[in-house]
């Protein structure tokens, strides 16, 4: 069978064809296309090659159609409207009716404090929707939003791409974490308590010392590190029952403390503050739907923030 050839027709030929049939004019249908009359006469030529047909004879000062032109033209007609209704209008974005998923990229602290909230506030709106949270890193993020087809990323994402666009969420302190039934502290816990009780440590790029290493070196001190994960789930598992101790985001200390009785204490070293950034590509910068996720994720993470 032959493949027909589609290069030969574009929507300008079908265009033309409607204004031909409904001024029986060359040159009225030119002005209604805003283009030349030479320019209509072409696409004419175009549309009989195409057609196989005259489509449309002249009759004293009209172009009357032919009975094939007559055949086609509520075809072409319907196909127009389809267009001009279903493939160039915007159709206005609906929380309540999306029943698609919204894809939300989280690093894994960010899913520890907020994939319960997000998950609520949305589906409180959007009660058809699914929602699918991705792991993300600082180091995946960029190429995980267009593989993943991601909506949204949350995280500390310190080098943004230049294809991606960021809002400011919060700023984020430190706190150590430890088992009060296995660890005793003064208050305000020392510097040469800190660095006597062996360490967790959170290590998303698998490296086992941090700029607090470098701290400590420096007043001729050190600490062992016993333990790490890129996982926070897995060390404040293994945080509770032993005598470890580790330095985590503040918010995360804080949802350990309340619920797995963990306790917290300031560091009595300097630990350098990060970041919370809400990542999207620039390309949705202006889609309603993306505007709407946006704006519902901030104001989950900010009221679970302004929370703790």
């Amino acid at each position: 069978m032959d493949t027909f050839n589609w290069k030969s027709v574009d929507l300008n030929l079908l265009v033309a064809f409607q204004s031909l049939y409904q001024t029986h004019s060359v040159s009225e249908a030119a002005k209604l296309c805003h283009v030349s009359q030479s320019a209509m006469s072409h696409s004419l030529q175009r549309l009989r090659a195409t057609l196989n047909d005259p489509l449309f004879q002249r009759v004293g000062n009209q172009m009357q159609p032919t009975p094939r032109a007559h055949e086609v033209f509520p075809r072409i007609e319907q196909i127009l409207t389809m267009v001009k209704q279903h493939v160039l209008a915007e159709k206005p974005f609906k929380a309540e009716e999306y029943d698609g998923v919204w894809k939300i990229g989280l690093t894994d602290y960010a899913e520890q404090l907020f994939a319960t909230k997000i998950y609520d506030q949305l589906r409180a709106i959007s009660p058809h929707a699914q929602v699918h949270f991705i792991h993300v890193d600082k180091a995946n993020y960029s190429a995980t939003l267009d593989s993943e087809q991601l909506d949204v990323v949350i995280g500390s994402i310190p080098n943004l791409d230049s294809k991606c666009l960021s809002e400011h969420l919060y700023r984020e302190e430190h706190l150590c974490l430890y088992d009060p039934e296995m660890l005793t502290f003064s208050r305000p816990m020392t510097l040469q308590e800190f660095s006597r009780v062996e360490h967790a440590l959170v290590s998303p790029n698998n490296v086992l010392s941090t700029k607090v290493d470098n701290s400590l070196k420096a007043q001729s001190m050190s600490r062992r590190v016993a333990v790490a994960s890129r996982n926070f789930l897995t060390i404040r598992q293994l945080v509770r029952g032993r005598k470890l101790i580790c330095i985590v985001p503040e918010k995360f200390a804080q949802l350990s403390s309340e619920t797995s009785g963990l306790a917290i204490s300031v560091p009595p070293i300097e630990v350098d503050a990060f970041n919370i950034e809400l990542v999207y590509s620039k390309s949705r910068h202006h889609d309603d739907k993306n505007r709407w996720l946006r704006e519902n994720v901030t104001a989950s993470v900010k009221s679970i923030v302004s929370a703790r």
